[in-house]
């Protein structure tokens, strides 16, 4: 009876995916699942398309405004931050609570191209674009802009490879995929 309590409770309190989203205007998503282990901070400034994947143990902050295209896959313990104070907090010492307009605060918006895959331990920093179709490498700190197809690893991250040069193989020995790829890729 006990075992059967505690894995009741365990069941409660472990991760699952919640399916059909609903964005920030209340519109259910069907085909996005949201980890219920994932928080969104200001919710009211994300703009979430569908057939999007948010694992476990994320932190998403849209404080500045948050993008995540269709076919997104947010692994798990991601960070997409739209604001940081972590050089400000060192330029202001013990006076940074004390302070207004604080030179060194980074803020700015956050894009997330479609089909883009974010890989787990990444960080994404304020004011980054990254393009469709993007692949990024684990533990990879990124900010700044990166085109359609980047490959993206590092810290700081930077550009070292195309996904087109991995999809290539799969196409070809899958030419009935080509249609489905080119759908999105090409547009």
């Amino acid at each position: 009876m006990l075992q059967k309590i505690a894995y009741h409770i365990f069941k409660w309190f472990s991760p699952f995916m919640v399916g059909r989203f609903k964005d920030a205007k209340g519109k259910t998503l069907p085909l996005t699942r949201v980890s219920n282990t994932t928080y969104i901070g200001n919710k009211e400034n994300l703009i979430i398309a569908d057939n999007v994947f948010i694992g476990h143990y994320n932190f998403l902050d849209a404080s500045y405004g948050l993008t995540i295209d269709t076919g997104c896959q947010i692994t798990n313990f991601v960070s997409i931050i739209t604001h940081s104070s972590h050089i400000s907090i060192r330029l202001y010492g013990k006076e940074y609570p004390h302070q207004k307009n604080l030179k060194g605060y980074i803020k700015g918006s956050v894009k997330i191209g479609a089909y883009t895959f974010a890989g787990p331990h990444s960080l994404i920093m304020p004011g980054t674009t990254i393009g469709k179709g993007c692949l990024i490498s684990s533990y990879s700190y990124v900010k700044g802009e990166f085109p359609d197809f980047s490959i993206i690893g590092g810290n700081p991250a930077k550009v070292i490879g195309d996904t087109r040069t991995l999809d290539k193989e799969y196409l070809d020995a899958n030419p009935e995929l080509k249609t489905f790829y080119n759908e999105w890729a090409n547009k």
